[in-house]
């Protein structure tokens, strides 16, 4: 048996696919819709699952949130901080709706 046959059925991984949507987007944001989607299909190939894939799309929002509101509260400013990364947070969220999209077309393509 190949290593590729062992491979479970609906398996994928939520944090390669995230680090691929991450790269992904770094590399082509100079493609405003198209950058996001192309890294949404790219990582939703690889999570395999459409809730994988919308995990792995949640994260990068998640974290540029958290690191601006870690930023803010490094400089004693821990109520600008909360707000600021809640709001760069959801920014980023509606900005990746075009990775959403990818993502769902990338989970439904994904052959096991």
């Amino acid at each position: 048996m190949s290593a590729k046959s062992k491979r479970v059925i609906g398996g994928g991984s939520v944090s390669k696919a995230a680090v691929w949507m991450i790269g992904l987007s770094v590399v082509l944001f100079w493609l405003p819709v198209l950058g996001p989607a192309i890294a949404g299909f790219v990582g939703g190939t690889e999570a395999r699952t459409l809730g994988k894939a919308m995990t792995a799309a949640l994260i990068p929002a998640v974290l540029v949130g958290l690191l601006v509101a870690l930023l803010l509260s490094a400089f004693d400013l821990p109520i600008i901080g909360t707000v600021a990364g809640i709001g760069i947070g959801v920014a980023v969220l509606v900005q990746d709706i075009p990775m959403f999209i990818g993502a769902a077309f990338g989970a439904g393509t994904a052959k096991d």
